[in-house]
């Protein structure tokens, strides 16, 4: 400082003029000379100018000093500090304010009881001060947090920072220490810090691919006893280094600021679990480090592989399904990489007589050991997938005429050999129908149809052969074409009717709903099976009008009944796909419904799997339905056409088991394994589910033990006119 340098200069000077009037003084009082007595003088003066100014100086250093240690003190007071230093030499003890603070108590009393600090520390911490006067004896800094209890009860929690002082022979001197206030601080890292172990989730830090950090869900469930077991470890032992390097890419590379990754983990056990990670960069301990917040979405996984296979392969055979099977030639249809592509449609010939006279599970069996020579007479870019029942496809890309009409023969001659089922000999042959891309039609619908008219054809040549679509086989299908021409009459000469099967509540026996299903009773063929007549109303569009006049006469029936008190009864109506799109489908069904005052809860529309093709639209569809009230019902579940993978995007309230997994029920292999499945799902994603087709106790003795509430099917009723329904239905009615 510049009043340190000045104060020396004057000293010196000072010193200097002493020694000088020093000699004067000894020359003037020996030799008495004029020239001694005149330079003692000027000296004289000068010393006492020079100490005049240095008691200047003096002054100024100790107004500094005074400035500076009010100053200091002003700091010591404006912290949440203090400071006490012991000089054991002279015995002198200095305590700041800051002690008042943090203690509640008068510095006073600290003089007068210097262990006062020690005796405010709270009970359950007296061990801490033991450690720390045992680490002090060692000379060494020592930091120690503990609590204290203030006068009025409060508690708050120091840091106690204790510097020994030693001198040459290691002796105390002296000793200071500072207290902190860390209260706040300190309960906020309690807070975080429980909030952290009380989560269900991973929460972790890494960096430089070291563990810094991981709270006891994660050590738990990567299968530590404690979080220190692995901290400090490496995350390759966790993690793939594909995955970790390229999560560490993102945040150093791309500058990511936040990741979501589906990763797997290796835990202690080896074993792999699914975790989903999310990932931000964050600073820890004075490093870049990376926060990882993680759930376990093992399970999750499963069910979504579960969803995914049922929705893409066929759980009796393994082959892909129906769905998957559209899927499949849908995007090789618009693959750039395909010129031309043939569609093979199966169909086992005997399998229908072995299935009835021997029972489902030899048909199982058969059904199995077909899809396996199917599989081995293919080669790898090949495709083959059971459309269900008997029924196969398999698709053959940029081949030739001859190598089609080749495979076609090798598959005939694959099922020469006879089929060995517990010593007994079963012959299955096929019947195949082709169809060609481009030729024969330019989408998965045509193409498959087309197969299937050509495999008819071959049935009809006597069997276990194979025949290629022509538009000559149009000639062959008088009937289909006369039904055709009659259909469209139908509505106007009132051969169409309504009739409905109920639907029951397994446990309780009584109806709660109906099914609207259609019939057709023509007068010279009688009654037409829907099996042959709405597949030609689909194919024809007339199932548009024709659904319409569903919707009228259902509505129609509903409010009679309503006039008659019958109230509480849901409608089921069958909604086709060609009928659900059209563009104005939902505000029709709604006129409908405004137009005879009907409850659109009471009222459930059935949309089948071919429905769920066009995802976007039908989303669109559902939810204009949905905004009107309606129910919407996914029916003929488990076909494995339906994509499961949807629905829980999907409005939908209720899922139908299909009968031919009721059928399953009494199968002695299966025994109803995947209607179970099905029903676990359905509640778990909160459907109603009902089961259709139920005919025998045994089914419904299963169902009611997996929960299924809902059910219909011959074993309850068969479809029935409206006047044989109506009358059930007032007869519960009168009961209540």
């Amino acid at each position: 400082m510049v009043y340190k340098n000045s104060q020396t200069k004057w000293i010196i000077t000072l010193c200097l003029f002493v020694v000088l009037s020093m000699l004067v003084n000894i020359f003037y009082h020996y030799l008495h000379h004029t020239v001694f007595i005149i330079l003692h003088t000027i000296i004289s003066l000068v010393t006492i100018f020079s100490l005049l100014v240095l008691l200047k100086n003096i002054s100024i250093i100790i107004l500094e000093l005074r400035n500076s240690s009010m100053k200091l003190q002003t700091i010591f007071e404006t912290m949440d500090m203090a400071i006490w230093y012991h000089d054991y030499k002279t015995g002198t003890l200095l305590i700041t304010s800051g002690m008042e603070r943090i203690y509640g108590r008068s510095i006073a009393e600290f003089y007068q009881n210097n262990d006062l600090w020690k005796e405010s520390v709270h009970e359950d911490d007296y061990h801490v001060i033991e450690e720390r006067l045992e680490a002090l004896k060692s000379g060494a800094e020592v930091t120690s947090i503990y609590r204290i209890v203030k006068p009025d009860g409060e508690i708050r929690w120091i840091k106690d920072k204790g510097i020994p002082g030693l001198d040459g022979n290691g002796r105390r001197t002296e000793f200071t220490s500072v207290f902190f206030d860390i209260t706040e601080s300190k309960e906020n890292e309690d807070r975080f810090s429980t909030l952290v172990e009380m989560s269900p989730d991973i929460i972790a830090v890494v960096s430089n691919y070291e563990l810094l950090y991981i709270n006891y869900a994660g050590s738990k469930l990567i299968g530590a006893v404690s979080p220190a077991e692995l901290v400090g470890n490496t995350v390759y032992d966790l993690l793939s280094r594909e995955d970790y390097e390229k999560i560490d890419s993102e945040f150093s590379i791309n500058g990511a600021k936040n990741l979501r990754v589906e990763v797997q983990v290796k835990t202690l056990q080896q074993k792999i679990i699914d975790v989903e990670l999310s990932c931000m960069p964050i600073m820890f301990a004075g490093r870049h480090a990376v926060l990882v917040v993680g759930r376990d979405i093992t399970e999750r996984k499963k069910s979504d592989n579960l969803i995914k296979q049922l929705a893409y392969h066929d759980t009796l055979t393994e082959l892909p399904n129906r769905y998957s099977c559209m899927v499949h030639l849908h995007e090789r249809l618009h693959s750039p990489a395909v010129d031309s592509l043939y569609v093979l449609f199966l169909d086992l010939d005997q399998f229908k007589r072995i299935n009835d006279t021997r029972g489902h599970s030899t048909g199982d069996i058969i059904l199995k050991k077909v899809a396996n020579t199917l599989s081995l007479s293919l080669k790898n870019k090949d495709f083959v997938a059971r459309l269900g029942g008997d029924e196969f496809v398999i698709i053959l890309e940029n081949a030739n005429l001859q190598e089609v009409k080749q495979k076609a023969n090798s598959i005939l001659e694959a099922f020469n050999q006879p089929l060995i089922i517990k010593t007994e000999e079963f012959f299955v042959t096929p019947s195949i129908g082709i169809s060609n891309y481009p030729a024969d039609g330019k989408d998965q619908e045509t193409l498959i149809k087309n197969a299937d008219a050509a495999m008819y054809l071959a049935k009809e040549n006597g069997k276990n052969n194979y025949q290629f679509y022509s538009h000559a086989l149009e000639e062959s299908g008088a009937r289909k074409m006369m039904l055709e021409m009659e259909l469209r009459k139908a509505i106007k000469k009132q051969e169409l009717s309504l009739y409905y099967q109920p639907q029951f509540n397994i446990l309780t026996g009584e109806i709660f709903g109906v099914e609207a299903l259609l019939r057709w009773n023509h007068p010279k063929f009688g009654f037409v099976s829907p099996a042959e007549f709405i597949p030609i109303a689909e194919e024809t569009n007339l199932i548009v009008p024709i659904g319409d006049w569903v919707i009228k006469q259902a509505a129609q029936q509903m409010r009679a009944w309503n006039k008659q008190g019958i109230n509480n009864i849901k409608m089921s109506i069958n909604i086709s796909a060609r009928q659900f799109h059209c563009s104005d489908f939902a505000e029709i069904i709604g006129e409908h419904v405004d137009k005879y005052g009907l409850n659109t809860k009471m009222i459930e529309l059935e949309i089948t799997e071919s429905t769920l093709q066009n995802m976007d639209l039908s989303l669109e569809i559902l939810h204009k339905l949905k905004a009107y009230g309606f129910n919407i019902s996914i029916d003929d579940f488990g076909k494995g056409y339906s994509s499961l993978s949807y629905l829980k995007h999907l409005p939908i309230d209720t899922i139908k088991i299909d009968k031919t997994f009721v059928d399953d029920i009494t199968d002695p292999v299966h025994k109803g394994s995947l209607v179970k499945a099905i029903i676990d799902m359905g509640h778990n994603m909160n459907f109603s589910v009902i089961a259709e087709g139920i005919e025998q106790k045994e089914q419904l003795e299963f169902l009611k033990q997996n929960n299924c509430v809902l059910g219909q099917g011959f074993y309850y009723s068969k479809p029935l006119p409206k006047e044989d329904i109506e009358k059930m239905l007032l007869e519960q009615l009168e009961k209540h």
